[in-house]
């Protein structure tokens, strides 16, 4: 069967042009025109990447963005012709995988969406869960707990936070993480790791100036800096 790409966008033109190009590369392309029929199509079609346009007639895409993360880890690329770096990055924050600028070329689009697609969700690496300090996650039911309380996290976020338990110590720097947990075919915006690290203290409670999890190595990246013992 071949993999599925929703394009969200308000202008017929665009979702005419990117449905060519998509489809040439073999994929079965669904359009929409507004938020919520984007939500409907997510809920019916369940589509293999979300391409979603930020401004839309009816919902902003960021919430769409927001409504889709609460039923379904589908793969999402927001486009945006908004240039301040804080809306790609608040796009992030909220579960997008990559971003795309306004305007585009559509084979850049395309090539975007290949890449995207190759990533597995999920990191590698065994079953193990990682116990330490009152922090446990396990890779097996994708749970994570901090002091006994659930906590709630995207699946990539998961990810990253798993990549770095499972190495204590071990320095990461941004293009490593990425390469990791996002994939090799990564070439958005580094910077996307130090949001997902943000929302993932915040999640955990952890405290930058006072790390108890996820320190961080100035010019560098990032480390686990607690000591580790796994469970299996």
């Amino acid at each position: 069967m071949p993999r599925s790409v929703l394009v969200v966008d308000d202008e017929p033109h665009i979702r005419r042009v990117l449905r060519g190009y998509l489809e040439a590369d073999g994929y079965d392309v669904i359009e929409a025109a507004t938020g919520s029929q984007a939500l409907t199509s997510v809920q019916a079609r369940r589509p293999d990447l979300v391409l979603l346009d930020i401004r839309l007639p009816d919902l902003d895409g960021l919430e769409v963005l927001r409504r889709i993360r609460g039923f379904s880890d589908v793969y999402v690329v927001l486009v945006t012709a908004r240039a301040e770096e804080v809306d790609k990055l608040v796009g992030l924050a909220v579960g997008a995988d990559d971003y795309i600028t306004k305007p585009f070329a559509p084979r850049e689009v395309a090539a975007r969406v290949r890449a995207v697609l190759r990533r597995a969700r999920g990191t590698d690496g065994g079953t193990s869960r990682v116990v330490v300090a009152g922090l446990t996650v396990d890779p097996d039911s994708r749970e994570v707990t901090v002091d006994s309380t659930p906590v709630e996290l995207s699946a990539l976020e998961f990810d990253l936070l798993l990549a770095l338990a499972r190495a204590p110590g071990r320095v990461y720097s941004r293009r490593q993480l990425l390469e990791k947990v996002w994939g090799g075919d990564f070439f958005g915006d580094e910077r996307v790791v130090d949001v997902h690290i943000r929302s993932i203290r915040r999640a955990l409670g952890d405290d930058a100036t006072a790390p108890r999890f996820i320190g961080t190595v100035r010019g560098v990246g990032y480390k686990f800096v607690a000591t580790v013992g796994a469970d299996r």
